[in-house]
């Protein structure tokens, strides 16, 4: 870690109060867990569960999951002992602590061109990994060969590109992969979160940390960053790239200390 990440990380955890609840958002893949080919074997990192778990029992921290999968695969993965937070297909889904569950609705013309694409994208899946989620068709070619991962983003780039230039549908890079969907991305649930806490603790600013590693990340960097003196915005991931993420760390020793320091500034 660098003196710099130090210093920042001083001055985030100094502003911990009584008097307010502090909020810690994250990311899942890459993040709390190492990717996998099979997703649905991506445990959380050894020694994660416990510290989340930690901090759930503490009673003071709000803590949600924002991620690109639906959201109801996490609360397995994380097997926590309190029901969480969690806002799902990067934000356009959430599950509330208490089981309730919402999802944005797209509009009927934007919907129906998903549709097709989907029904296309089952019998074609041009080379690639294709997942169906209920708000996106997603492409994959991560651990593919450089060359045939390159003739698979062509292609999918031609099919995805001129649909995203309708109205209601927006397409989502991210490492090895493109997404077209609808619906608010990670820096929207971020702000919809913001506003709830805003609003519950009267103005008063409580701070607030986000932790994620890939491009679609970045959205919700520049939410927090935009929160105030009292945020902190996590590139987690083993190697730095461009980032408008205030720090970086490294999975997942360095995101083991970050969980710890947040204990002991909680008191």
């Amino acid at each position: 870690m660098t003196p710099e990440a130090e210093e920042r990380l001083d001055q985030f955890f100094s502003a911990f109060s009584p008097h307010s609840t502090p909020i810690l958002l994250l990311d899942y893949d890459g993040t709390l867990a190492g990717f996998r080919v099979n997703r649905f074997e991506a445990v959380p990192w050894s020694g994660v569960r416990p510290l989340l778990s930690r901090i759930q029992r503490q009673g003071r921290t709000r803590m949600a999951v924002i991620t690109g999968r639906p959201a109801g695969e996490i609360a397995p993965l994380l097997a926590l002992d309190q029901p969480l937070e969690v806002w799902g297909l990067h934000g356009a889904e959430r599950i509330h602590p208490d089981g309730r569950h919402d999802r944005e609705a797209a509009s009927p013309a934007a919907q129906q061109k998903l549709d097709q694409l989907r029904k296309r994208l089952h019998h074609d899946s041009l080379g690639g990994l294709f997942e169906d989620k209920p708000n996106a068709a997603v492409m994959h070619w991560r651990g593919l060969p450089p060359l045939k991962a390159q003739r698979v983003e062509k292609r999918t780039r031609e099919i995805f590109e001129p649909l995203a230039a309708m109205d209601g549908l927006n397409l989502l890079k991210f490492e090895a992969g493109l997404e077209l969907r609808v619906g608010r991305d990670k820096g929207g649930a971020v702000e919809a979160i913001l506003d709830e806490a805003g609003s519950a603790q009267a103005g008063s600013q409580a701070p607030v940390a986000y932790l994620g590693d890939d491009l679609t990340d970045e959205a919700a960097f520049r939410a927090v960053n935009a929160a105030g003196p009292h945020s902190l915005s996590v590139l987690m991931r083993h190697h730095p790239r461009l980032t408008d993420a205030q720090i970086w760390l490294q999975p997942p020793a360095d995101l083991k200390n970050f969980l710890l320091r947040w204990l002991t500034a909680l008191g």
